[in-house]
């Protein structure tokens, strides 16, 4: 499989089978993560592999009961509604046999620190720092983490959703090292059968613009 047969065959799993995913898979699928770019080759990413049914379990129930406390949270029953209707999109991982969790640390901006020490405005300091460039290079790495497990024959479902959990996870999972937080994660096995086809994407003429 080429680099963009992987591209348009991979789509987001959410049912898989009971099968294990070999160490060795799951260390493979990293290495290509953090082969990709990172911002000023900082490789500001962590990955934890969890594999143990009782700490996926207790996460799910932790995503479940956040996002029950949101939804009491809506102003109008029309907002609680949807919000719990997704519920199901936030907890799929407890279906995974594998689930990697994306811990990444602060971009280290020496251009903000120069402005910083100059007195800049905290708006000038958001601007700087609003393309979230540590997130980008997370974004990057969990691409071709995805993109090889496509390759090596596995599904996989990249989700943010449960971060509104975030601190109960990191406490849960208890992996600790200073700077670094939890970003996302990666539910990771052997699709089940017939699982829903990709959705759509929007047409290029609306996504592309060329400046002659």
């Amino acid at each position: 499989m080429n680099v963009l047969d992987a591209i348009y065959a991979r789509k987001s799993v959410r049912k898989f089978k009971d099968d294990l995913v070999p160490k060795e898979d799951i260390l493979k699928m990293i290495e290509a993560a953090t082969q990709a770019p990172s911002p000023k080759h900082q490789q500001n990413w962590n990955f934890v592999v969890l594999t143990n049914r009782d700490l996926i379990n207790q996460m799910a129930d932790i995503v479940t009961k956040s996002h029950e406390r949101l939804a009491e949270l809506a102003q109008n029953e029309k907002d609680k509604k949807i919000h719990l209707s997704v519920m199901k999109y936030y907890t799929c991982f407890k279906n995974a046999p594998a689930v990697i969790i994306v811990y990444g640390s602060e971009y280290k901006m020496i251009e903000y620190k120069i402005l910083q020490e100059n007195n800049a405005s905290q708006e000038v300091l958001d601007l700087l720092a609003s393309p979230q460039s540590a997130a980008q290079g997370i974004g990057a790495a969990v691409e071709n983490l995805l993109l090889a497990a496509t390759e090596l024959g596995y599904g996989t479902c990249y989700m943010t959703g449960p971060t509104h959990a975030k601190v109960e996870i990191e406490q849960l999972i208890g992996f600790d090292k200073p700077g670094y937080e939890l970003m996302s994660m990666v539910a990771l096995g052997v699709s089940e059968e017939n699982t829903p086809p990709k959705p759509a994407r929007k047409p290029l003429e609306e996504t592309v613009t060329f400046m002659d």
